[in-house]
């Protein structure tokens, strides 16, 4: 059974920092690329950070550069994403992604709220 667990959010104040975490199983982790999504409220979801398989290749689009980090550990079959200098735009439903050619599988989400 394919599992994605994504945990790490919660109520963080501007500036702030969050780790989130997305631990895996049921399929072989390091075959597949990791991808972090976010969807605001009344928003379409949006891709932030996408990590290869094996190379630790990453990428981010350019209004979360610089402040958003994905890594992976395919021993701990987990992918994380770091998140700097919070905003309050940053508050949404963080999903994690697994995709490799046909297959897809998604985490329930976490929410973080970005408040003073």
């Amino acid at each position: 059974q394919v599992q994605l667990v994504e945990s790490g959010g919660g109520l963080v104040q501007p500036g702030g920092s969050l780790r989130l975490s997305c631990a895996a199983s049921g399929f072989t982790f390091s075959d597949y690329a990791m991808r972090w999504y976010r969807q605001a409220p009344g928003k379409e979801r949006e891709l932030v950070a996408a990590i290869a398989p094996t190379s630790g290749g990453t990428n981010y689009p350019d209004s979360v550069k610089g402040r958003f980090t994905i890594s992976r550990d395919n021993a701990k079959n987990t992918v994380y994403l770091q998140i700097s200098r919070l905003k309050p735009e940053d508050t949404a439903v963080y999903y994690c992604n697994a995709v490799r050619t046909f297959w897809s599988y998604w985490g329930q989400g976490t929410q973080v709220t970005v408040s003073s």
